[in-house]
């Protein structure tokens, strides 16, 4: 088994994940690991950000560790502790400085899309349909789930797709599903269902931007890929 990142595929590696697909694609290990840069002996920088994540409980716990405690860490020490806390500082910031100016995230891509959904819907243990609301410039009023359990034809309403969309005033609507498996290649019954959903949207002149199917790390348009948006 190949233990040193250098030796893994390059198409598997983080900071050529990162560049090839954003850092939404890559798990909290693999982020972990752009920081960390090097591990320890048996253990890579991936498998030393899966430990302290499992050590601290998560990025949540990681951040509120004291710094001594993340220091102590087996391959970590002063330097990357330091790296790993100013990291997760920024982001807090972030966090409290988009919510200060109540921005509202604006959709452009399917990648902005995947950055709102991707991190909480790929650990989903069952399959969820969820429609994020949008105005008339794709910034997001909020997002329902629709469905919980098979996200197929016949389970899903379109009238429930859309209820939400009419009593909010969103001007579009974006679908997004999670597949357990992991595996975020679209059924035949994912490309019906959007085939339908669109055809709907274009009655209710509710625009359908795109529907994304969610795995683990990864997620695939719908739209992007030419499926039910002829």
């Amino acid at each position: 088994m190949a233990y040193r990142i250098q030796e893994w595929a390059a198409s598997e590696r983080p900071r050529e994940r990162l560049e090839a697909h954003g850092p939404q694609a890559l798990s909290d290990a693999e982020l972990l690991a752009i920081l960390l840069r090097t591990g320890v002996r048996g253990e890579n920088a991936v498998d030393l950000g899966r430990r302290l994540l499992h050590t601290f409980g998560g990025l949540v716990g990681l951040h509120r560790a004291p710094f001594a405690e993340v220091k102590a860490q087996h391959g970590v020490g002063t330097a990357k502790a330091a790296q790993l806390k100013a990291a997760l500082e920024l982001g807090r910031r972030l966090a409290a400085a988009l919510s200060s100016q109540g921005a509202r995230p604006r959709i452009e891509s399917p990648e902005d899309a995947a950055a709102l959904l991707m991190y909480e819907m790929s650990a989903l243990e069952q399959e969820v349909l969820r429609v994020l609301l949008l105005d008339t410039r794709h910034h997001v009023l909020g997002a329902e789930d629709v469905v919980r359990g098979s996200v197929n034809r016949a389970q899903v309403r379109i009238a429930e797709v859309f209820r939400a969309a009419v009593r909010r005033n969103a001007t579009a609507i974006l679908l997004a599903h999670n597949h357990p498996s992991g595996d975020p290649a679209p059924s035949p019954e994912d490309v019906a269902l959007t085939r339908e959903v669109v055809q709907a949207g274009r009655v209710l002149e509710v625009e359908v931007l795109d529907h994304l199917v969610i795995g683990r790390g990864r997620f695939v348009s719908l739209r992007r890929q030419g499926l039910a948006f002829e």
